[in-house]
């Protein structure tokens, strides 16, 4: 795909302002960084950062029936859902593989996915509706409510993807609560962890969900795409005091990595399931039936013959990078997918695959790196934690 035929988010003439390097990423020309990846990487950790996140797709699913639906399609439980509260989960293929891992909003059930999965998942989705259900654009919505009464029954549950219509950044960092004081008043309330509310900002509402990816406390901010711009230059003046900076994919990569967070495409795909990836947390197999259930309690019942482990280098040198072969006394037993050098900790780190008998914690690996092995260690997750105050 040409640079041309990338997308752009409402920010990007913010962020070229700004002199970040663009690359494409999930079909988008976004920033990796505006001046190191280490610098933007110890803001987050130490003072705020704010990025653009506005490549996120977001569906809503609206009538009687969402509810229902969304349970036999997403592996948590959306029935555990309270007012206003934001749930991680995971949409299965029938092997039980995951195209896509999203946080669901108990907010006309939002649904928040990832950018390269974007299309992919409301494709899957959409197909999966029950038979008389509606799927479509906004505009679906008033031609519903102009059908007679029993047609408009027949369409209770509706997907509706308004990826186009919003722009979303993430503020991280031990000085978000500060920062979200300065921006929307001192008598406003932060919302609890993995909670969502609607904020007034200036002539209109925005909507802030207590989530992030960056293992720092931090919010996610919802707004409409027109007043993209306006947010994020309010976000940068206000943060100035606060030693707030833009940041890009690259610190965006390396802070989720050292808490072991996963990235689709890399440590999730249709090939690998929750349960293999340490992530049956998330997995209500109580619930009588969702897509996919029936080969997790296959996995569960005989265990993974693989494992997703955190790992750390222990000699200093180059970093792991995904694809890079995992030995055990000389016996290939899996692979690489997310690798770096820390900046928190200095030492290469990543996730790799490994055969189940191979990844306790503790276990001694090899990671081969342009043709040379080097000594590593599996580890507990997450690789960082913050020192007591």
């Amino acid at each position: 795909m040409s640079e041309a035929a990338h997308k752009k988010t409402p920010l990007y003439d913010e962020h070229i302002r700004l002199g970040a390097k663009m690359v494409p990423f999930a079909g988008w020309l976004m920033p990796v960084q505006y001046t190191s990846i280490v610098e933007e990487h110890q803001a987050v950790r130490n003072n705020a950062g704010v990025f653009d996140i506005s490549h996120m797709g977001q569906f809503i699913i609206e009538g009687g029936g969402g509810r229902d639906w969304l349970n036999r399609m997403l592996t948590n439980n959306v029935e555990k859902l309270s007012v206003g509260m934001g749930q991680y989960t995971f949409l299965l293929n029938e092997r039980g593989g995951i195209i896509d891992d999203l946080i669901i909003d108990e907010q006309k059930y939002l649904l928040v996915v990832n950018a390269g999965r974007a299309g992919e998942d409301f494709g899957w989705l959409q197909n999966h509706l029950k038979v008389g259900h509606a799927t479509g654009s906004p505009q679906d919505e008033s031609a519903v409510a102009d059908l007679p009464d029993r047609k408009r029954d027949a369409c209770a549950t509706m997907l509706v993807s308004r990826s186009e219509d919003f722009g979303a950044v993430a503020v991280q960092g031990p000085h978000t609560m500060a920062l979200f004081h300065a921006l929307f008043g001192e008598d406003i309330e932060l919302p609890a962890r993995n909670h969502i509310i609607d904020v007034p900002f200036e002539t209109s509402n925005v909507s802030v969900a207590r989530t992030g990816y960056t293992g720092e406390d931090g919010i996610e901010v919802f707004f409409p795409a027109n007043g993209a711009v306006k947010f994020w230059s309010a976000v940068l003046e206000q943060g100035k005091t606060l030693g707030t900076k833009p940041c890009g994919l690259g610190a965006r990569d390396t802070l989720r990595l050292e808490m072991c967070y996963p990235l689709n495409g890399s440590d999730l795909s249709p090939e690998r399931n929750p349960i293999e990836a340490g992530l049956g947390f998330f997995v209500d197999v109580s619930k009588p039936d969702f897509v996919g259930r029936d080969a997790l309690l296959k996995t569960k019942e005989f265990s993974p013959r693989e494992k997703l482990v955190s790992f750390r280098m222990k000699e200093k040198g180059p970093p792991p990078r995904p694809h890079y072969a995992v030995f055990r006394n000389g016996e290939r037993i899996g692979e690489v997918t997310s690798g770096t050098l820390s900046p928190s900790l200095n030492w290469g780190i990543g996730m790799a695959y490994v055969s189940s008998a191979h990844a306790k914690i503790g276990a001694e690996i090899d990671i081969e790196i342009r043709g040379q092995k080097f000594p590593a260690t599996v580890e507990k997750k997450p690789l960082y934690r913050k020192a007591a105050s």
